[in-house]
């Protein structure tokens, strides 16, 4: 692969390179899995809540009667088993196909978290490592008849990233931001990867939107005014929810209680994704 690859393999002339297409990157499902839509959950940058939008909207499509799944793409730093209080081991029956661990309400969720020794094992592999994780996840277990997978990726635009966005069959994609002008920079280089990959956008979430005052209602811009709508114009994009800063909120994360969670802030994108099906 040229250095200056793009990861757009159908407008690649560089030998045996152009002969690919992008469908012929797609890893291929389990053969006893069946997975209807595939939403991957990004961000350029770290910290700013995608495995919490990732937890909430498989929640919230559990809670329309969907079958729904997490995939657990953030390979270094793994949220999703701590967010739904998953302690359990994923395992095989057949010593080839692992099968995911349920949360509560039946979501079904893979992670190497589930497969480490101790919860705080740390995961010092390189790139292609850690990509071949992800095609796993994809190929070697049985996902039982989802309607609706999340991906919970890693911040950035590197390895893991472009393995998701050629390896997985993305319906599209949901960028995380918050109200800060440099936290906006950063998540439009993962907007500007999917534009080149050429995965839908279904809009943008921005979480720490605001702080509603426990007296009055009102709600506090911590941040400052944010002018998302003039972004979400600019790319070309539709705003599907603020999320608050809620102690609330945290307070489940840390509990594995987040599909306890209460707030209709996301429930447009929630009602997007079901007409997909």
């Amino acid at each position: 692969m040229s250095e200056s690859c793009n990861g757009n393999c159908s407008s690649c002339n560089q030998g045996d390179c152009a002969s690919r297409t992008q469908e012929s990157l797609l890893a291929p499902l389990n053969e006893y899995s069946k997975v209807r839509k595939v939403i991957g959950v990004v961000s350029g940058k770290g910290g700013v809540g995608k495995s919490a939008v990732t937890a909430m909207l498989a929640t919230l499509m559990t809670r329309k009667g969907y079958k729904c799944a997490v995939l657990d793409a953030d390979v270094t730093g793994p949220s999703i088993p701590k967010v739904f209080g998953l302690h359990d081991s994923a395992y095989s029956e057949d010593g080839k196909h692992l099968l995911p661990v349920k949360t509560e309400t039946g979501i079904q969720v893979m992670s190497i978290n589930l497969l480490l020794p101790s919860e705080d094992s740390p995961v010092v592999w390189r790139g292609p490592v850690i990509s071949g994780v992800i095609k796993q996840f994809w190929s070697d277990v049985i996902w039982d008849d989802v309607d609706f997978m999340f991906v919970d990726m890693p911040p950035g635009t590197g390895d893991v990233s472009l393995t998701v966005f050629q390896s997985l069959p993305l319906d599209g994609i949901v960028m995380v931001t918050t109200p800060q002008s440099l936290v906006s920079m950063v998540v439009k280089k993962s907007l500007h990867m999917a534009a080149m990959m050429n995965v839908p956008v279904f809009g943008l979430v921005e979480n720490m939107s605001y702080i509603t005052c426990p007296d009055c209602g009102e709600k506090i811009h911590l941040f400052g005014e944010h002018t998302l709508e003039r972004e979400a114009t600019e790319m070309g994009v539709q705003i599907l929810g603020r999320l608050p800063l809620d102690p609330v909120l945290p307070a489940l994360a840390d509990a594995g209680r987040m599909e306890d969670f209460r707030g209709d802030w996301l429930d447009a994108a929630a009602d997007m994704f079901a007409k997909l099906i």
